[in-house]
C-alpha cells in the first residue's frame, strides 16, 4: 500500500469508527431505555440479556452503511477544501485510485452485511418470538406498563394507571369474553395474582357497565374476582425468521407446487401462492439490497464529497443526506406494495442500488 493510499484509509477508517459509534448511540436509544425499564420492572436478568443479544445485532444494518457515508463525504470534502485532491490529480493520481482502499473496505461491509442480514437478523426475530411465547405469568405482570393500554390478553383490553408491584391502581377494563356485550369495567385498585397458567386480578372500588345485555346501566361493587386468561401463544416461525438457504428452499418448493396446480379451480390458490412467492422474494432482495447500501454509499459518498464546493462540506452531506433517505424510501415503498406481485416488487426493489451505481458513474466521470 502506497503511503498516500495508507494516509487516506487511515483518515477513512478513523472518520467511519467515530460515526459507527455516534450512529450506533443514536439508533439504541429507543433500545436501552427498554432495557433499562425491563430491569427496573423485575425481568430477570437472563431474559432482559437476551433480548439485548439479539437486538443489538439489528442495528449494524442501519449503522454501518450510513457511517461509511458520513466517513466518505466528510474525509473527501476535507481533502478537496484543502487542495489535496488538486495536488493528487497534479501528481497523475486519479479519482478511482484513491478510491480504491475505502470502496474495498465497503465491499467488505458488504459482504458482512450480507451474512448478518441472512443468518444473525432473522435467528434474531426468531428468538425474540421464541420468548414472547414463553413467557410465563409471573414475567407478563412484570411487563405490565402503566399508562400503557395492554392487548396481550384474549378477548381483554387492560389499561393501568399506576403500579406499585403486584398493586395496580386506576384499572380500566374492555372485556369482550360475552359475545353479545363488551364490558367496559374500572377499579380503583386491584392486585394481581396469578391463577393455574392464567391471571386474576382482585378489583376494589368496582363499576361494570353494563352487567348484562338486558340490564344496561352501571352496576357498583367493593371487590370483584376478576380472571383473565393468558393468551396460549404457539411459536409459528415467519418469513422473516428464515435464514437464506431456508427461504431459498422455501421459494424452490412454492414454485415447484404452483406448477403442479393445473385445474381451473385452483385459480384462486393459485393466485395466493404467487402472492406468497412474490412475498418471499421481496424479502430475500430486501436482506441484499440492504446489504448494497454500504457499497453504494461510499461509491456516491466519495465523489460527492470531492464536488461538496470545497470549504461546503454540508451541501455535500445533505445531498448524502438525501440519496439515504431516497435508497431507504424506495425500498420502503417497493415493500409495501409487495403484494401485487404482477408489478415484480422483487425486482423494483433493485432500483435503489441501481440508480446509486448510476449517480456514482456519473459523478466519477465527471471528477477524473
Amino acid at each position: 500500500m502506497r503511503t498516500i493510499d495508507k494516509y487516506i484509509f487511515k483518515s477513512f477508517l478513523s472518520s467511519f469508527a467515530l460515526a459507527f459509534l455516534v450512529l450506533s448511540f443514536v439508533l439504541t436509544i429507543g433500545l436501552l431505555v427498554q432495557i433499562v425499564g425491563f430491569i427496573l420492572d423485575g425481568l430477570p436478568i437472563g431474559l432482559v440479556g437476551k433480548f439485548a443479544a439479539i437486538s443489538f445485532p439489528e442495528t449494524l444494518q442501519w449503522t454501518i452503511p450510513l457511517s461509511l457515508l458520513v466517513s466518505s463525504v466528510l474525509v473527501f470534502s476535507r481533502l478537496s477544501a484543502d487542495s489535496e485532491i488538486a495536488a493528487m490529480r497534479a501528481c497523475g493520481i486519479n479519482l478511482l485510485s484513491v478510491m480504491k482502499w475505502p470502496v474495498l473496505f465497503a465491499l467488505v461491509c458488504t459482504l458482512l452485511a450480507m451474512w448478518i442480514n441472512n443468518e444473525i437478523v432473522p435467528r434474531g426475530h426468531e428468538v425474540r418470538r421464541e420468548m414472547t411465547s414463553e413467557i410465563s405469568v409471573g414475567d407478563a405482570f412484570d411487563l405490565i406498563k402503566p399508562g400503557v393500554m395492554m392487548t396481550d390478553f384474549p378477548d381483554v383490553t387492560l389499561y393501568v394507571g399506576r403500579k406499585e408491584g403486584r398493586w395496580l391502581y386506576d384499572i380500566t377494563a374492555t372485556d369482550k369474553t360475552d359475545d353479545k356485550i363488551t364490558r367496559t369495567i374500572r377499579a380503583q385498585k386491584a392486585l394481581a395474582i396469578g391463577e393455574d397458567d392464567d391471571m386474576a386480578l382482585d378489583l376494589y372500588g368496582v363499576k361494570v357497565e353494563p352487567l348484562e345485555a338486558n340490564r344496561p346501566g352501571i352496576a357498583t361493587g367493593k371487590y370483584v374476582h376478576y380472571p383473565i386468561k393468558m393468551k396460549k401463544k404457539r411459536y409459528v416461525k415467519k418469513m422473516k425468521d428464515f435464514r437464506f438457504f431456508e427461504i431459498v428452499e422455501a421459494i424452490r418448493k412454492d414454485s415447484a407446487f404452483l406448477e403442479t396446480m393445473t385445474s381451473p379451480e385452483s385459480e384462486k390458490s393459485k393466485k395466493y401462492l404467487r402472492q406468497h412467492i412474490s412475498k418471499t422474494k421481496v424479502e430475500l432482495s430486501k436482506r441484499f439490497v440492504f446489504a448494497m447500501a454500504s457499497l453504494c454509499f461510499v461509491l456516491v459518498g466519495i465523489p460527492l464529497g470531492i464536488r461538496s464546493q470545497r470549504k461546503e462540506s454540508t451541501i455535500g452531506m445533505a445531498i448524502s443526506i438525501a440519496i439515504a433517505m431516497g435508497f431507504y424510501l424506495v425500498v420502503m415503498l417497493m415493500l409495501n406494495m409487495q403484494k401485487n406481485y404482477s408489478i415484480c416488487p422483487e425486482f423494483l426493489i433493485w432500483l435503489s442500488p441501481l440508480a446509486c451505481f448510476g449517480l456514482s458513474a456519473w459523478f466519477i466521470k465527471r471528477n477524473l
